[in-house]
């Protein structure tokens, strides 16, 4: 299947080469690119507080998206008749917390935020003390892998490196640079769990995690989410600790982190007890209920009115937090997900202005997107509209404001035949197609389309590349690599009057396009041969017929 993967990326990259010479001078996009930094700017100022769902900016910004829906001409797409689609969560919010470790009993200059993070979803008080560590690698139990064997976990911490050992490999077991399920935290606290842990710790590096330190820093304070009501839960202590800071400690007690670190990327690693370190941490946890919204506007089709093509993009970002050392409290999300936001706004309106499309198109702002995905997971779970006859999903959450580019990111390739018309199409815009940038941040798995594609919806998920028009990749890659280490989740991800929006108009403008394609036809997009989801689009055929 991995294989499959790789071919079928590959194809998709060759055809997008195919012509060059459209590559060298992309087409001026149809959607417009001032009215999506209008846009920004509105739903990325003060007056929105950081657009936090449950908190004051979220009325604000629900308001807003549905007056330029509606001013548009769409239809409400919502419950009830209405704009907007209930999420129920349960707001965890932790208080009175503490956290230390201990190197031969002497207490280790680490600090809560600046060093250390913690969090739970158990209800109530937890409190660990004098720990011991245990060294696991990647914490990977899993296709005959065993990271924990030979280790007794019971009443002791499991220190984890993020993400997966193929992280920075092009081959390998666990799908190579593309993050696996077994490089999320989810699986290494279930495998630790279940071998005695009272908690896991997790190592942060920019490099494995692709986020800086400073995004574990400001949302350290910050309550979690689940959808519904709280579930029962017993062990489920987690935390991060700063790479720098873990190679100090370990070094202390004559380990030296970096090369375990290597070492835990093959299959004969087996886990190192840390003797001599203890941690210890305190801390309540108390749940509440919440009820945030999606915004869901309609496009009615014609002859295939029944049959859905969906857009979204989450309108959330972090809202309020502590001040910072400027005294700024918002994360006011200008890049995430401000410009997808906008450009979802002005796709929604190109549309309205053009004769109705053969098939229903959905425009959907989701809630929650930043707490795990929850709003999409609400709709994808609890559709509006049936799921076996929503024909394609597109997202948007391009995570940059780029100049005029050449060249769209396509993010997780080789999953669908949509690829191969998004090539076609983008090189009708005069854009090439061009790998992923970083596969081992996990991308495709951390936006919205994903929670459709776990239920077998075909989805597609591009963004504006980094071959500029003015720059190439070189000045492109740089303006990446700033954002995401200086800017992405932070409180300087803020409007700036000079912005230019011209990719944001030309990733909208394909990503209108291509929905249009499939919104005008009578084809059902579907999953590659041997990916997974594709068995169980298969079984829902009789809807289509």
């Amino acid at each position: 299947m991995i294989a499959f993967h790789r071919l079928a990326a590959a194809a998709v990259l060759s055809l997008s080469v195919a012509g060059p010479v459209l590559a060298q001078t992309p087409a001026a996009p149809m959607l417009d690119a001032a009215a999506i930094k209008r846009d920004v700017e509105v739903l990325s100022g003060d007056a929105y507080a950081g657009r936090g769902p449950g908190e004051v900016g979220e009325e604000k910004t629900l308001a807003y998206l549905v007056e330029q829906f509606a001013a548009a001409g769409l239809q409400p797409g919502g419950q009830n008749g209405g704009w907007f689609q209930d999420v129920a969560l349960t707001r965890y919010q932790r208080d009175n917390a503490s956290v230390s470790i201990r190197l031969n009993g002497e207490i280790q200059p680490l600090e809560l935020v600046r060093d250390l993070s913690v969090t739970s979803m158990h209800i109530g008080q937890t409190r660990i003390e004098d720990a011991g560590l245990v060294f696991v690698g990647f914490g990977v139990d899993d296709l005959g892998w065993d990271q924990f064997a030979g280790a007794d976990l019971t009443g002791k911490v499991a220190v984890v490196l993020l993400n997966d050992p193929d992280y920075a490999s092009d081959v390998g077991p666990f799908n190579g640079r593309n993050r696996s399920p077994q490089g999320g935290l989810g699986a290494k606290k279930r495998a630790a769990f279940a071998r005695g842990a009272v908690a896991v710790l997790q190592i942060h590096q920019f490099e494995t995690a692709s986020w800086p330190w400073q995004q574990i820093a400001n949302s350290d304070p910050d309550p979690k989410f689940v959808r519904g009501p709280a579930p029962e839960r017993g062990v489920d202590t987690s935390g991060a600790i700063r790479w720098e800071a873990a190679v100090d400690l370990f070094a202390k007690a004559g380990f030296d982190l970096p090369a375990l670190a290597l070492s835990a990327r093959e299959q004969a690693f087996r886990a190192v007890e840390v003797p001599g370190v203890t941690l210890s941490t305190e801390f309540s946890i108390a749940a509440s209920p919440m009820v945030t919204r999606n915004v869901v506007a309609l496009q009615p089709g014609t002859d295939r009115a029944d049959e859905t093509v969906i857009y979204g993009a989450h309108w959330d970002a972090y809202g309020i937090g502590p001040a910072d050392d400027r005294g700024d409290r918002l994360r006011n999300g200008a890049i995430d997900n401000g410009i997808g936001t906008a450009t979802l706004l002005e796709i929604a309106r190109t549309y309205a202005k053009a004769l109705a499309p053969r098939r229903s198109v959905l425009f959907i702002g989701y809630t929650s997107e930043e707490d795990g995905l929850l709003g999409a997971y609400e709709y994808a779970n609890a559709p509006l509209r049936p799921l076996e006859t929503t024909a394609a999903v597109f997202n948007l959450d391009p995570h940059l404001a780029l100049p005029m580019t050449r060249s769209l990111e396509l993010i997780g390739a080789g999953r669908t035949g949509l690829e191969v018309d998004l090539a076609r199409v983008a090189a009708g815009q005069g854009l090439s197609i061009e790998a992923e940038h970083d596969p081992a941040a996990g991308w495709y798995g951390r936006s919205d389309h994903f929670t459709f594609a776990e239920q077998a919806v075909p989805t597609v998920y591009f963004r504006a590349g980094s071959d500029l028009v003015e720059g190439g990749t070189t000045r492109g890659m740089a303006m990446i690599r700033a954002y995401n280490s200086q800017h992405y989740h932070q409180r300087t991800d803020e409007f700036d009057p000079a912005w230019d929006m011209a990719a944001a108009a030309q990733e909208g403008t394909v990503a209108y396009l291509l929905g249009r394609e499939v919104a005008d036809s009578d084809r059902w997009p579907n999953w590659n041969e041997g990916v997974p989801y594709r068995a169980r689009r298969d079984a829902s055929a009789a809807a289509r017929d």
